[in-house]
């Protein structure tokens, strides 16, 4: 029997490659950049819209005026539509629809004032239905500031062209007035409707938001 000692073969296996202990850590299984949901991209500016809608229905405002003075102006009323509508050229001095007679002044300013808002609020609109709506009351505001800056007596006094009377003559079945009262009309009457639904000017809406904030 042989006493010398035995001696093992040397492990010459190359050593296991390490794995990460991932029961241990779970924050290693999750990706370096997790997925977070992005905030959906904010609707284009609609500037272009409240310039449009106004050059428009300014521009027609002022064709209309000027055509009616040439061809109505110390004439019959002219009855259209079977009597819905009498075409007779009336001066002005007052708001839309004849109000505020003898402010003349007045009205130019607070016309002024209001184109200057939307003018400076037109930056900040995403939305296309306020766009129109604005775009409707700044034609409004401009055509009929145009008659108070240019018509006589002018200097800020000129009185507003109105030719359009309703259901009779001389104003007497509803109103006389123009295409730019009816614009300031519609326009405002779109904005409160938007208004409303919850559509704000920026293209949000009021019941998002509330959503938002209650998450």
């Amino acid at each position: 029997m042989s006493t010398e000692p035995s001696h093992s073969e040397p492990d010459t296996a190359a050593p296991a490659e390490a794995v990460p202990d991932t029961a241990a850590d779970p924050a290693a299984d999750a990706p370096e950049n997790p997925e977070v949901p992005a905030k959906p991209l904010p609707p284009k500016r609609r500037v272009g819209w409240v310039f449009a809608v106004a050059v428009v229905f300014w521009a027609i405002d002022l064709v209309t005026k000027n055509l009616v003075v040439a061809n109505l102006e110390g004439k019959e009323p002219v009855r259209i539509l079977g009597g819905l509508i009498y075409l007779q050229v009336i001066r002005n001095p007052g708001a839309a629809f004849s109000m505020a007679t003898g402010m003349t002044w007045v009205l130019a300013l607070v016309a002024l004032a209001v184109v200057i808002a939307i003018v400076w609020l037109s930056r900040r609109l995403r939305s296309i239905g306020w766009a129109i709506g604005l775009g409707l009351v700044l034609a409004g505001a401009t055509g009929n500031l145009t008659d108070r800056i240019f018509r006589a007596p002018g200097g800020l006094q000129g009185h507003v062209v109105d030719f359009i009377s309703a259901f009779a003559p001389n104003g007497k079945g509803f109103a006389i007035f123009n295409i730019a009262d009816s614009a300031i009309c519609v326009g405002g009457a779109l904005i409160v409707l938007l208004s409303l639904l919850g559509k704000d000017y920026d293209g949000t809406s009021t019941k998002d938001k509330k959503k938002e904030e209650q998450a």
